[in-house]
């Protein structure tokens, strides 16, 4: 029997619900995917889409039946009657953040191999009153995740980050040893995942040319190389602090695995110039196994059918075949 995949729908307002149904009608039957939104959000979403798609609503994954032309869903009922669409909305807000909390839950309970996570927006969160600015820290949390990172794949990229969602002029001061050395581990053990045969792992520097011993800034050679040092001493494959200009021309080259960038556009940008309508953004650290595409809720063009399912099918493939590593509180699957 196929692995299940859970997939919320994201914010009900964006591009969500539509990549979801898409990318559910190509391979719903060789992956067992189980959506997690409210009925009405769905039901008009299959109107968009495809009428001919019959939604099978079902209290867990045990009474899924993946049928063509059927999509299982569990119904949240948050969403109950019309829902405002293309903007930040704080009932969309919180109803996206109810999905999640149910995914972790079914999860948790070993009902469902992995979840993969539609977008949502740090506004209808801000709205609705929930306490994170977006999923990576919000599964922490329900997951009770200490040390965790995000990783992006995409267009034979991996890239992980040592800080996410903050802004430009806080970064430096959150560049510490401790921070540094947690994402190499991290990377370590998102080769495992991944069941990379090699696990080269290259760090970035924070300043241009790395520094240049010193003479652009001195985190490099305050916080970075020692964070490499001890990663080294244990026995992890990485190699660093590099520039951060060259160092994603090598590993396009395949002359490294893995690449920790120290905050999100230094990562991401290379990546999605490259793979743009088919990154996967992956958590690493959490108990439970977690992909998404790597888009936002694109309200300029939601509810118009034109979204591109392609990161989403991406990130249920990769879900599929991701597994968690045995040992460090992980019990694997």
């Amino acid at each position: 029997m196929n692995k299940i995949i859970l997939i919320t729908i994201g914010d009900p307002a964006g591009i969500g619900p539509e990549v979801a149904l898409k990318a559910c009608q190509k391979i719903n039957h060789s992956l067992n995917a189980i959506l997690i939104g409210d009925s009405i959000v769905l039901k008009e979403a299959v109107k968009l889409v495809n009428p001919d798609i019959i939604l099978r609503k079902i209290l867990n994954p045990s009474e899924a039946l993946f049928t063509e032309g059927t999509i299982n869903y569990i119904d949240l009922n948050i969403v109950k009657d019309s829902f405002v669409r293309c903007t930040a909305d704080a009932l969309n807000g919180l109803a996206s953040a109810q999905y999640i909390k149910k995914a972790v839950e079914i999860l948790l309970q070993k009902q469902a191999h992995a979840m993969v996570t539609a977008p949502i927006t740090k506004d209808a969160l801000r709205l609705a009153n929930i306490p994170f600015p977006g999923h990576t820290e919000m599964l922490a949390d329900l997951t009770d995740t200490k040390d965790y990172a995000m990783m992006l794949i995409g267009g034979g990229l991996r890239v992980m980050l040592v800080t996410i969602h903050r802004s430009i002029k806080d970064v430096p001061s959150l560049i510490t040893t401790d921070k540094v050395y947690q994402t190499i581990k991290m990377a370590n053990l998102s080769a495992q995942m991944l069941r990379l045969k090699s696990r080269r792992i290259a760090v970035c520097g924070l300043n241009p040319h790395a520094g240049e011993n010193g003479m652009f800034g001195r985190e490099e050679i305050d916080y970075i190389k020692p964070a490499i040092l001890k990663a080294v001493s244990e026995g992890i494959d990485v190699t660093g602090p590099y520039p951060p200009d060259t160092i994603f021309y090598k590993a396009y080259h395949k002359e490294t695995d893995i690449i920790v960038a120290m905050y999100h556009d230094q990562g991401l940008i290379p990546l999605k110039m490259i793979a743009f309508d088919k990154g996967v953004n992956v958590t690493i650290g959490l108990p439970i196994i977690r992909t998404s595409p790597d888009h936002g809720t694109a309200y300029d063009r939601a509810w118009r059918c034109i979204a591109k399912p392609d990161s989403m099918i991406e990130a249920i493939k990769l879900a599929n075949k991701l597994k968690l590593p045995l040992g460090n509180g992980f019990k694997g699957k």
